[in-house]
């Protein structure tokens, strides 16, 4: 195969299955593990993806769409779950990410909630919501994630207080915390989890262990750590080991 065909088989690869390992892509293209290496070098100074600890994934560019396609079925029960936790005449923050959107229908059962959100398709899906009032956060709109960023943003979150926040991330390891793929949603996740008295961490089990681009905040950031059924017995047991409060 060609170098020019196996790149564009990666750049198919990661779109179909978000972050993946330089093994697991020497794996599927029958090659070694220096010449996956290159490739995404050379995809990397294109700007088509992004290299991560051990691997690669997609520009921060991606869209909210083509996430909220990715392990749909998983998204989904930890949306349910964690809308569980939200209390009727909660005040909460839900940031941009596609399983923290998947929480919104099942928020429908509460009769008042204050949601304070940067995210577009958060706020279509909930607007007119009897007893809810929705604050939109003030900023940036960032069209591919269809969610608002930016210093303003980040200064209109800072004004409130919140009891709970609802926030995604990229890549969770015990050693290395939180990753993003970029600063922007890295700031709005340190921004509300800050202001929160408890912050609710939704991770499906693709992202656990998982190195992104941006090292951006311990483990202490979070209060609960919610994901879904396929996470593995062992790095259950080492997470609660380490104090982490796991839900899943």
């Amino acid at each position: 195969m060609s170098s020019k065909a196996r790149q564009k088989g990666i750049l198919d690869q990661l779109k179909a299955g978000g972050e993946l390992s330089v093994k697991e892509l020497a794996d599927l293209f029958e090659t070694s593990d220096i010449t996956i290496r290159r490739d995404l070098v050379a995809l990397s100074e294109k700007g088509l993806l992004v290299r991560t600890h051990g691997g690669a994934m997609l520009p921060e560019s991606t869209s909210f769409h083509q996430k909220e396609l990715r392990s749909n079925a998983a998204k989904a029960s930890i949306g349910k779950l964690a809308a569980s936790y939200v209390k009727a005449g909660d005040v909460i923050f839900m940031d941009c990410g596609s399983t923290v959107f998947q929480m919104s229908k099942h928020l429908r059962r509460l009769e008042k909630l204050t949601i304070i959100t940067n995210s577009l398709p958060i706020v279509t899906e909930l607007l007119g919501q009897p007893g809810f009032t929705i604050n939109l956060v003030g900023g940036e709109v960032d069209a591919g994630r269809k969610a608002v960023h930016g210093s303003m943003a980040l200064e209109h979150i800072a004004r409130y207080k919140a009891d709970k926040a609802f926030v995604g991330v990229d890549g969770f390891s015990l050693a290395n915390g939180l990753s993003a793929s970029g600063e922007k949603e890295a700031s709005m996740t340190l921004a509300m989890g800050s202001r929160a008295k408890e912050t609710y961490l939704l991770c499906d089990a693709t992202k656990l262990e998982k190195e992104s681009y941006l090292k951006f905040a311990p483990p202490a950031l979070f209060d609960f750590l919610v994901t879904d059924k396929s996470v593995a017995s062992d790095l259950a047991d080492k997470y609660r080991k380490a104090g982490i409060r796991l839900v899943c």
